[in-house]
């Protein structure tokens, strides 16, 4: 295969960049900066403690987009000298620099150009993601366990907050299930394509023959519920149950029955929380977790009934999407995108960018059909 010219590289990432810096409206967003900057400098900011923090963490999430997309342009044009040096001078060192930088920015404004195709109306949302176990026993409550670790071990790799809501322990070993919350603006337009079903292939620790073991865990993923969605829930349609929060193996981890289980009953759902200090905001933090999982129902079937409108089929992604094979060869690739790797420890200690942008791009064709192709995945 033939070298890429550099310059007709370049060419390309500028004109790319140069793309992204359209769609996210560079001076709107320093416009937005100093509005909220004005708003995070007033001395009464934090008498309401949740606005303040809406209002800081927008300011420091533009701030650093903002920051992220300036220092890109910096280094384009700084790559372009060196390989200009370089050629002047005959110098294959700085040659080899330039090359090694041109590479990173081209993986760098990729995944930023990514980020420019979340733009539906929850994108920007924080994002709540339950884990459940599903079919495997005690090895699908393990592999539930793994793939915790795996979310938390990624929103660790970006420094985005993370809470854990909710934790229900297996008798044996792992979680039957789990909720937590991923605190950064555009979790949920990131995560999303995470929904669905994981399927892990390995041989078990658990069964006494080392037989090979199939176990299922369903992910589910939702937005963070904001004070203008309007989700109304009447008392006497909540029955709220309290209990004493437990650790592994069933044993309790505090004396007082502070953990909290709501059941809303016109649906069904049930949700749980019992990591906090008290019951009231156990409480809290439950309501906000049926809020999402009710905002989220809403919109599935305003989705639905406009589909039904126009004649169209909804497409039902959220099945089976990605398979983890430990034995007897090691893969993991996803159904939908094709993109795969044997790196498997890599993947399970969060490594999962490659597979969350091409889910990004493989969302964005799916929903937009007619629109430009954005599916290919362009690691």
């Amino acid at each position: 295969m033939a070298a890429i010219d550099p310059n007709e590289e370049m060419k390309e990432l500028e004109a790319t960049l140069s793309g992204v810096e359209s769609v996210l409206d560079l001076d709107g967003m320093r416009r937005e900066i100093a509005r909220l900057g004005e708003e995070a400098s007033a001395p009464d900011l934090w008498d309401d403690q949740e606005r303040a923090q809406r209002i800081t963490s927008r300011l420091s999430h533009l701030q650093s987009e903002l920051n992220r997309v300036e220092g890109l342009r910096r280094r384009l044009e700084d790559v372009a000298v060196l390989f200009e040096l370089a050629e002047t001078e005959s110098d294959q060192p700085t040659k080899a620099e330039a090359e090694r930088e041109l590479g990173s920015l081209r993986k760098e404004i990729d995944d930023l150009e990514v980020r420019t195709l979340l733009s539906g109306e929850y994108d920007a949302r924080g994002a709540l993601v339950s884990i459940n176990s599903q079919a495997g026993g005690v090895d699908a409550a393990d592999f539930t366990q793994n793939l915790l670790r795996m979310y938390l071990r990624w929103a660790e790799r970006h420094g985005y907050p993370t809470e854990v809501y909710d934790t229900s322990y297996a008798e044996e070993a792992g979680i039957k299930s789990v909720t937590f919350a991923v605190k950064t603006p555009y979790a949920y337009g990131t995560l999303r394509g995470e929904h669905g079903t994981h399927r892990m292939v390995r041989i078990s620790q658990y069964d006494n023959q080392g037989r090979r073991q199939t176990s299922f865990a369903g992910v589910d993923v939702v937005p963070v519920v904001e004070q203008t969605d309007h989700i109304d829930i009447p008392e006497n349609e909540i029955r709220v149950d309290v209990f004493r929060s437990s650790g592994p193996g069933g044993q309790s981890v505090n004396t007082t029955d502070s953990a909290v289980r709501i059941t809303h009953l016109p649906t069904g759902i049930v949700v749980s929380c019992q990591n906090e200090k008290s019951q009231i905001q156990n409480r809290a933090a439950a309501m906000r977790v049926l809020q999402a999982r009710l905002l989220e129902r809403r919109r599935q079937e305003e989705a639905e009934k406009m589909a039904e409108l126009r004649g169209e089929a909804t497409s039902s992604w959220g099945t089976q999407i990605r398979n983890y094979v430990l034995h007897p060869y090691q893969n993991v690739k996803d159904l939908r995108t094709g993109v795969e790797t044997g790196n498997t420890s890599a993947v399970l200690d969060g490594e999962i960018d490659d597979f969350i942008q091409a889910e990004i791009r493989w969302l964005r064709q799916a929903e937009n059909p007619d629109g430009p192709d954005d599916s290919g995945d362009k690691r």
